[in-house]
């Protein structure tokens, strides 16, 4: 068995081991997810919680990890009645990014079950960490399958799995812990709301706090064993003082005052629904225990707001998370209740008076000292308040600048417009990408279309299929008994389809023609619209610009939609507009991720007036013959037509035609005439290819 790196050893970091200790002490705090750039040890920090926890009490030979003081009635290994009992180590069961719903929920032995007409199931992850931790790496990444499931167990408390007729429950409760780096992509706000607490993570910018953890991960990795024998006396010292923390936890009283904090904490944050009332509840009382006091205090109240909030208040996914400290202290002194020991001042020890950290911090002692292995945090720039722009306050309004002065005749970036509602946008056809929202496609759940002979494991049975392929032979194979006589050639795979994900790639033109700051706003929230539905349909996206002399991709192709609305926010305008460069770069992006993603199919969302004032001699000629390269290739197109003022050219609808898309107007993106859309699409393609 590998050694996992000491959790005490662990250098900085004080909101999240903060947040995985509270988890530790209660367990029904609710997991934590863990947001972060990539390299600041967030895998090392969850990986090492496992060897603090005390061990599980369970039914000897159960696969299902049952609790001989209370065995779950339904388990599959019972009834369990009076029989042995043993102990074992809590279990960290991780959940690879790739796996396959077989492996996440078990699998069901298909020829013993229609051969012999038993319940043959093989446990997967979910039984195996039942009442312990299942952690998810890139827990965004996770297929929508997967996370169905998850949701499925983590709201029930056991994993029901039904294939053809066959049916097993089983528990599976868990602490559910995730790490993610936001820049790839956001969690859907389901399984974002299903974590307890939240904490941002980043590296320390403090160079001795670097060093440090350089010099200890360079002795860990050349002796394991000796490192973790080093720190094995604070490793003792913690896990006695979680264990001492779970025997205060039933004692600790939770006020009527304390309530009302929570609650009206809840309310100010406008958050949805009501579990984040009662997951601020359990954890303030999890601080309470972890600090030896048998009574929640106003300052176990803020500390569990800056845990367990902050991923609850965004109401978008553009919205940076995280609290207005300012406005939680005055929520929490306006509703403050007589409580006789609540200082205003916590000490040296205590998390300060809307300190500069911007998460949990220290908990409070008790007078106890500081925990094991917890450090104070380091100085870090405040947050945020929430509602304001991320980008830099705007210039006050003036007189364009001639095209030419500056570099390229630039302007300063405009305001995006509020986005907007808008309908689905899809590949025609039928596809085989990755699980989404999107467009048609085979996937491995949605509706039953046909069967087909399995390439390798079979993960769908088509019942009725295999019985017929199987029927002509049971005379040949001597059948007897009731039994069906299956062989695996006879095994058929369910054909399903489904939805999924695609490449939408924006071409925006930033030219001078766009400039207008009313207009560019407009486009721009036309824009945070349509990646709005991209986050929602799951999709990855990029973002090509054209102005000037030539065209950048400005974000290559992504799943993190908060990046690509930041790039648009700074976006300047200004300069010629080189349309057939703008065409032409999106070409090469796609060639290139075609490569990479082959069956992820583009969707391609030009959004200009159709003008070509730059890139060669003939700029309208080298648009056309640009757009024709993407119709060659079968690329779904469609074109936002932003031509404004009483007397419109039509160049947008020309470069649609070229393009082999359909054009749509701004006004038509958000009403509902766009329903037609998707339809004109595959009408205008079908026609071209009659043609």
């Amino acid at each position: 068995m590998s050694t996992r790196f000491p959790f005490t050893a662990v250098v900085g970091m004080d909101d999240l081991r903060l947040a995985l200790l509270l988890n530790a002490v209660s367990p029904s705090v609710g997991g934590v997810l863990v947001r972060g750039e990539k390299g600041t040890a967030k895998s090392t920090a969850v990986r090492a919680l496992a060897g603090l926890l005390p061990e599980v009490a369970v039914v000897a030979g159960c696969r299902f990890s049952c609790d001989p003081a209370a065995p779950d009635p339904g388990c599959p290994d019972g009834p369990h009645g009076d029989g042995a009992s043993g102990a074992r180590p809590a279990r960290m069961v991780e959940l690879p990014v790739g796996a396959s719903e077989d492996r996440l929920v078990g699998a069901l032995d298909i020829e013993k079950a229609l051969a012999e007409g038993v319940k043959a199931f093989e446990p997967g992850l979910l039984a195996a960490a039942h009442r312990g931790i299942l952690y998810v790496d890139e827990v965004n990444l996770l297929s929508d399958h997967l996370i169905d499931h998850l949701l499925d167990a983590a709201a029930m408390g056991a994993s029901h799995v039904e294939r053809e007729g066959v049916s097993v429950r089983h528990a599976a409760r868990f602490l559910l812990v995730g790490t993610m780096n936001p820049e790839e992509g956001e969690l859907r706000p389901q399984l974002l709301d299903r974590f307890g607490l939240t904490v941002e993570v980043a590296a320390s910018r403090v160079p001795e706090e670097r060093v440090e953890v350089v010099r200890r991960r360079l002795a860990f990795e050349d002796d394991p064993a000796a490192f973790a024998a080093r720190w094995a006396g604070e490793e003792a010292a913690l896990r006695a003082r979680i264990a001492a923390a779970r025997e205060v936890l039933p004692r600790v009283v939770l006020g009527d005052a304390v309530l009302l904090q929570i609650a009206a904490t809840c309310a100010a944050f406008e958050v949805d629904g009501m579990r984040a009332d009662i997951v601020m509840a359990r954890a303030a009382t999890a601080l309470a225990a972890w600090a030896g006091r048998e009574e929640v205090t106003s300052e176990d109240v803020r500390q569990a707001a800056l845990l367990a909030l902050p991923h609850r208040r965004r109401r978008n996914p553009f919205d940076a998370p995280g609290l207005d400290q300012d406005k939680l202290d005055e929520t929490l002194e306006r509703f403050k209740g007589e409580e006789p020991d609540d200082d205003p001042d916590p000490g040296p020890d205590g998390p300060g008076d809307g300190g500069p950290s911007g998460g949990g911090g220290v908990p409070p002692q008790g007078g106890e000292g500081p925990a094991p292995g917890i450090d104070g945090a380091p100085e870090q720039a405040p947050e945020q308040a929430p509602g304001t722009d991320a980008a830099p306050e705007q210039a006050p309004e003036r007189a364009p600048a001639p095209q030419g002065s500056g570099p390229a005749g630039e302007r300063a970036a405009v305001k995006a417009g509020e986005p907007f509602r808008t309908k689905v946008l899809s590949v025609p056809g039928l596809g085989d990408g990755a699980a989404g929202r999107r467009s048609r496609a085979r996937t491995q759940s949605g509706r039953t279309t046909g069967a087909t002979r399995p390439r390798g494991a079979l993960t769908k049975l088509h019942l009725s299929a295999t019985v017929r392929a199987a029927a002509p032979h049971q005379r040949a194979r001597g059948r007897s008994g009731a039994g069906l006589v299956v062989r695996r050639d006879d095994l058929r795979q369910a054909v399903r389809e489904g939805r999924e994900g695609n490449l939408v790639l924006f071409v925006v033109d930033a030219s001078g023609s766009m400039a207008a700051r009313r207009r560019m706003g407009a486009v721009k929230g036309a824009v945070l619209s349509l990646l709005l539905d991209a986050y929602q349909r799951r999709d990855k996206v990029g973002l090509v610009t054209f102005r000037g002399r030539g065209a950048e991709l400005a974000l290559p192709p992504t799943s993190s939609v908060d990046a690509a609305a930041a790039r648009l926010e700074e976006l300047p305008t200004g300069g010629r507009t080189p349309l057939s460069a703008g065409l032409l770069k999106a070409h090469d992006v796609l060639r290139v991720e075609r490569l990479r993603d082959p069956s992820r199919r583009p969707l391609l969302v030009v959004v200009t007036d159709g003008r070509a004032t730059g890139g060669g001699p003939d700029p309208v000629g080298l648009a056309a013959r640009a757009a024709r390269l993407h119709a060659a290739d079968g690329t779904a197109s469609v074109v936002v037509d932003c031509e404004a003022g009483p007397v419109r050219l039509g160049l947008a609808g020309n470069l649609a035609r070229d393009l082999a898309g359909t054009a749509v107007t701004l006004d038509e993106l958000r009403a509902d005439a766009l329903a037609g859309l998707v339809r004109d699409v595959q009408v205008d393609r079908s026609i071209r290819r009659a043609a």
